[in-house]
């Protein structure tokens, strides 16, 4: 064993030296290696880090929370302060804001700010700073209207690019809405996330992390050629095949420890510079990416491990005499026994962690089989496409321009390489195609249609109100806005039987003037001192609440309600006029249906309300980009708690979104991983074909002809593989969809995907023609 262990480590270290001294090729094709090999491992070392920056921004999360519920009954001290959320959002982009108003000399801080503002100023984060420093950020400094005078620190903010600020704010008041604080933290609210959901977060990590590793096994078997011809050589003075074997790996080895220091180093360059990228609205602090330590060992042992077996495995379908090389799949054809059944054994894996049928919320899904399935089905598709590949071009004769018979030729006495270059474009495309069948299939279930009117550019501002003169206000305030094309606005509050407030008692009321009030209900005529008894749709509100209270005739007390707050003063009675007709509402724009009673201004004593909010609904001027803001602004002068919503036909659940944000953004620091690489390894191909070009440009040949040779070459492999990827891919989809219980798959998304892969495989051929032409010069045909 020792003898067989010092031969081992002998010849690993005799390959290593080819692979370093080996002259100009020796380094070329172990540089390209090192670079095929280090951007998969740049890529496996952030997926490594992916824990550890959930956990941190988790911290932060939970370090700046507030528990109301730990904090009821807080009595006002030296540390207390009063605390409440003022969000907005500025083209888009959310900003998250926090008015704090201190009870003592010394109260809590929170984290990341060392000093309290006082009122009129406000500490902001680096990036909400920068904002408002630019000509862009000043309808944003104008809505939040006070004095910069510091700077958030890191252990307050989620990321480097959150916008978000405390300000100081001497007119609040301790109520529901805004408590009184003793200290900042607090947990998070877990729960165990929808089976559906796991089923995407698991698949999807295999879908991500399954191209990078095929592009490692391919970079490690950069220069094979040329390698195998060496290795004849070797045989030549002596060298037997286990020893030509053995340092075939060591090459390959030096190549892949290179390639592992090489994907750490630029792995940590990509971090120092991760604060600075933001990808679909999320970056991170560099000191979240820390790789997972166990992990980052497995790397650095498996990578190695993977380039020796790789070479090994390979060196099976090559005989190296001491005269030359034999290949022998160009004798004996690939086999498709063996590499069928591993989509198919895949699938029926996939199957094994639960029944046919509707999927339950309490459903445990094993993801150890998960996982294993989607691997083997992916791995399926990619040990076919070699076979399909050489199967394809064997049956292609002889015809047609030069170019496709010279790519033609070239395929069939190499298809291997071709098909190793594409082969991770293939399962790529092939895990986006299922992953998209299973998202469109699923989303219904984390969507709620929210029947608010979307067919203009509209929002709605609630203001609560301060006087008589509130409702008008907000209607003259928000018509001279610039690009606001339409307002109307209606005041809430709520009314209730002499006696109450009781359970079934209160009823809302409703004052706006005719035109508002047609946008929530179908009144027919109307004229301002008219009042209207409202039921909803089905009648079901009017024949229990508005029967016993808002009924014509009847008396209401205006300071009552279930919501309303007890008054000190003398409650004022109102009586519902005998005149009032009674009125079907319809679905406002909000998407809410009102009820209870509509009046007009003038029928009503509005400074007798009970904690009225005007609601307004704005109409924007497409024409203007920036109408939103200067709403939200005209809302923020009206009253610093306004609150304004963008009118969406849908809402998606959090947890649904977010893990849709987590893999737009995986998926597109892959398929950077993915263009990089396949262009390296186009690059790989073309530097093992430059004598031969050189050599047809030396007789006569035309580049252009040669350039489209190496394009068709490219053409071919791409075409087959995205085709296995949209068959390999629905299967795929269709058992996942089996797995969950969905029955119909939207083919729609199958398109985009191979669109994309096929986009993407263009770019890199474009990319790589300035190489292809320098390789096509005479000085080719010169040799160490």
């Amino acid at each position: 064993m020792s003898a067989l262990l010092a031969a081992w480590a002998r010849d690993l270290a005799r390959g290593a030296r080819f692979a370093v001294g080996g002259g100009r090729e020796g380094r070329a094709r172990t540089l390209l290696t090192a670079v095929g090999v280090g951007l998969g491992v740049m890529l496996l070392l952030g997926a490594a880090s992916v824990p550890h920056l959930m956990e941190s921004h988790q911290e932060r999360r939970e370090a700046r929370l507030i528990d109301a519920n730990t904090e009821q009954g807080t009595r006002p001290g030296a540390g207390t302060l009063l605390y409440t959320d003022r969000d907005t959002v500025f083209r888009g982009a959310g900003v998250h804001g926090v008015l704090l108003r201190p009870d003592g000399p010394d109260p809590v801080r929170p984290p990341g700010v060392r000093t309290l503002p006082r009122p009129g100023e406000m500490v902001v984060s680096p990036a909400l700073r920068a904002l408002l420093a630019t000509p862009g950020g000043a309808l944003l400094r104008a809505r939040l209207g006070r004095t910069v005078v510091g700077t958030i620190a890191a252990p307050g903010l989620v990321g480097p690019g959150e916008l978000t600020y405390y300000a100081g704010e001497n007119t609040l008041t301790a109520s529901a809405r805004v408590p009184r604080i003793s200290h900042f933290g607090g947990e998070l609210p877990t729960s165990p996330m929808n089976p559906r959901l796991t089923v995407i977060v698991i698949v999807a990590c295999v879908v991500l992390l399954m191209p990078v590793a095929v592009f490692i096994a391919t970079a490690v078997r950069f220069g094979g050629e040329r390698r195998d011809r060496r290795m004849a050589a070797l045989r030549l003075v002596g060298a037997d095949r286990r020893m030509t074997r053995r340092m075939a790996a060591g090459e390959a080895l030096c190549g892949a420890l290179c390639g592992l220091v090489l994907g750490a180093g630029l792995f940590l360059l990509a971090r120092r510079f991760s604060g600075r990228i933001t990808l679909w609205d999320v970056n991170a602090f560099p000191s979240d990416v820390v790789p997972d330590p166990a992990l980052a060992a497995l790397i650095a042992l498996v990578v190695p491990l993977c380039a020796v077996v790789v070479t090994l495995v390979a060196l099976r379908g090559v005989t190296v005499e001491p005269l030359g090389v034999v290949r022998h799949h160009t004798l004996r054809r690939r086999r498709v026994w063996w590499r069928l059944p591993l989509p198919v054994l895949g699938a029926v894996v996939l199957l094994l962690p639960r029944k046919s049928g509707p999927a339950a919320a309490d459903d445990r899904i094993d993801p150890y089989l998960l996982a294993g399935g989607a691997l083997l089905v992916l791995s399926g598709i990619a040990v076919l496409l070699p076979w399909l590949v050489e199967a394809v071009v064997a049956r292609l004769r002889g015809g047609g321009p030069v170019s496709w018979q010279l790519a033609v030729r070239r395929l069939q006495l190499s298809s291997g390489s071709a098909a190793r270059a594409v082969s991770g474009i293939t399962v790529a495309v092939a895990g986006a195609i299922a992953l998209q069948m299973l998202f469109a299939a699923v989303q219904d279930d984390f969507t709620t249609v929210t029947e608010q009117d979307t067919s203009r550019d509209r929002l709605t501002a609630a203001v609560p109100a301060r006087g008589a003169t509130t409702h008008r206000t907000v209607l003259d305030a928000f018509r001279a806005t610039k690009g606001v094309s339409g307002v109307t606005a209606v005041l809430y509050s709520t009314v209730s039987r002499p006696g109450g407030p009781a359970p079934g008692s209160a009823t809302p009321l409703t004052v706006g003037d005719c035109r508002s009030l047609r946008e929530l209900a179908r009144l027919g005529p109307c004229r301002d001192g008219d009042v209207f008894v409202v039921r909803d749709g089905s009648g079901v509100v009017g024949d229990g609440t508005l029967a016993r209270t808002a009924r014509p005739g009847a008396e209401v007390l205006l300071h009552g309600g279930p919501d309303a707050p007890r008054h000190t003063g003398r409650a004022r009675m109102w009586t519902v006029p005998e005149k009032a007709r009674t009125i079907t509402s319809r679905t406002g724009p909000a998407g809410t249906v009102a009820f209870g009673i509509f009046a007009t201004p003038s029928a009503v004593p509005v400074p007798d309300l009970a904690a009225p909010v005007a609601e307004a609904t704005l109409t924007l001027d497409p024409r203007v980009p920036d109408a939103a803001e200067y709403a939200r602004n005209t809302a923020a002068r009206l009253d610093p708690a306004a609150d304004v919503r963008t009118l969406r036909n849908t809402e998606r659940d959090q947890e649904f979104a977010t893990v849709r944000t987590g893999l737009l953004v995986a998926s597109t620091v892959t398929l950077a991983l993915i263009a990089a690489s396949l262009l390296v390894s186009t690059l790989e191909q073309l530097r093992e074909r430059r004598r031969l070009l050189s050599v047809l440009v030396a007789f006569g040949a035309k580049r252009a002809q040669l350039g489209w040779s190496v394009l068709w070459q490219t053409a071919v492999p791409v075409a087959l593989g995205l085709a296995l990827a949209v068959v390999g891919g629905c299967g795929l989809g269709l058992t996942l969809l089996r797995l969950v219980g969905e029955s119909s798959p939207d083919w729609s998304v199958i398109w985009p995907m191979a669109g994309a892969g096929a986009a993407l495989v263009v770019l890199v051929t474009l990319l790589s023609l300035p190489a292809l032409w320098r390789m096509m010069r005479p000085e080719g045909l010169r040799t160490e």
